[in-house]
């Protein structure tokens, strides 16, 4: 039996970007992973990128937060960047302009770089666009795209030097109290005990609760379809940004002269190994043809990945209402990749008793946003 301070449930980007800054406030943790490497489900799926107008408020909030770990990571954290350029254009349907300007207005206050574009404009720079169905359009050149594995893997080893544990193969199968620690026992019969559980388990966050004895919080997993298309030959990609509407309906970027395209799909689905249906495919190629001049003849390789929600789309981050041992971070969606620096520091700050990270105070971040209790998780609005 191996005791810590804190136990994480769940090694993916939320869970090990956590167990990094508890390792570094000097707290003893163990995260157990119940697959053969961390990330193998939604981090290791994610085609993430860096901005701070994508996302809900709060997730555009911990981005900006999330910013100063991105440009300037600790010594020894990667041998490459974790950033690289690739800017990102939003663009409005007609109706969706004052939207946009809220958004700009927003991220200019934090000190994101934007662009307003006119649909001539964004034709210059994405030759196929069909400018009919874009109002607005604005341009951040400061986007980037994030390399996940050098990220989350980063994590990991800095987390390891500050002699933090991983345990790979840790199906969780019961966890109970004894003598005021948690006592969490895996499918292979191992026992590890903690002071605190933080529940780091993404779609599965729900399951691991309800083990726990705790009243789930409605986490609900989500399929998200990404598909490779060939692009003509007169067609030349590189360089573009990232295109998305502001609707999160349709997203693609170049990748190695292709396109990887999405259409943003959060379907309901049951934690498992989701693999890419052929509807959404369709579904894809038909939001690509539709937005662009480009006529797919046949998709390339395809894949999906789960992005769990709750039931107002922002995360929680929150000891739990009933139990003040019982860490939630889950619920990131499609945006725990380019929030980890700051979620990770502040859910360590919370548990540690610090309170909210100056800093991200000064950006409006409250933890009333993030609480396991807050009414817009329970009535959705």
């Amino acid at each position: 039996m191996t005791h810590s301070d804190i136990l994480i449930i769940g090694g993916g980007i939320a869970g090990m970007s956590a167990a990094f800054f508890l390792a570094k406030a000097g707290k003893s943790v163990t995260v157990l992973e119940r697959e053969d490497q961390p990330g193998y489900h939604s981090t290791g799926r994610s085609a993430a990128l860096y901005s701070e107008t994508y996302g809900p408020k709060i997730i555009r909030k911990m981005s900006t937060a999330s910013r100063a770990f991105f440009i300037t990571p600790p010594d020894g954290f990667t041998e490459n960047p974790i950033l690289t350029p690739r800017g990102i254009i939003m663009t409005a349907a007609p109706g969706e302009e004052a939207q946009l300007d809220a958004i700009l207005t927003e991220g200019r206050a934090n000190g994101a770089n934007f662009v307003e574009l006119t649909p001539d404009e964004l034709k210059e720079i994405v030759p196929v666009i069909h400018t009919d169905r874009v109002a607005k359009a604005a341009y951040e050149p400061d986007a980037m795209d994030i390399d996940v594995h050098a990220l989350h893997w980063g994590f990991i080893r800095q987390f390891k030097a500050l002699g933090g544990s991983v345990i790979t193969k840790a199906d969780v199968s019961a966890i109970g109290k004894a003598d005021g620690k948690w006592q969490v026992t895996l499918a292979k019969g191992d026992v590890y005990t903690g002071d605190i559980v933080v529940n780091a388990a993404g779609a599965w966050a729900d399951e691991i609760a309800t083990k726990a004895g705790i009243k789930p919080l409605g986490i609900v997993p989500k399929r998200r379809t990404a598909v490779m298309v060939d692009v003509p030959a007169d067609v030349k990609p590189h360089g573009w940004p990232l295109v998305a509407s502001l609707d999160e309906t349709l997203y693609f970027k170049e990748d190695a002269g292709r396109l990887l395209v999405s259409p943003a799909d959060t379907t309901p689905t049951e934690p498992h190994d989701v693999q890419p249906e052929e509807l959404d495919i369709a579904i894809t190629i038909d939001r690509l043809m539709t937005a662009t001049s480009i006529e797919v003849r046949r998709p390339g390789e395809s894949w999906a990945g789960l992005r769990s929600f709750f039931a107002d789309g922002d995360p929680v981050s929150s000891f739990d209402p009933a139990d003040d041992s019982f860490y939630w971070l889950a619920g990131q969606g499609g945006y725990g990749i380019q929030t980890a620096p700051a979620m990770g520091e502040y859910a360590a700050s919370i548990i540690t008793g610090n309170g909210v990270p100056p800093q991200m105070e000064k950006l409006g971040i409250t933890t009333d946003a993030l609480s396991a209790t807050r009414p817009t998780l329970v009535s959705g609005k």
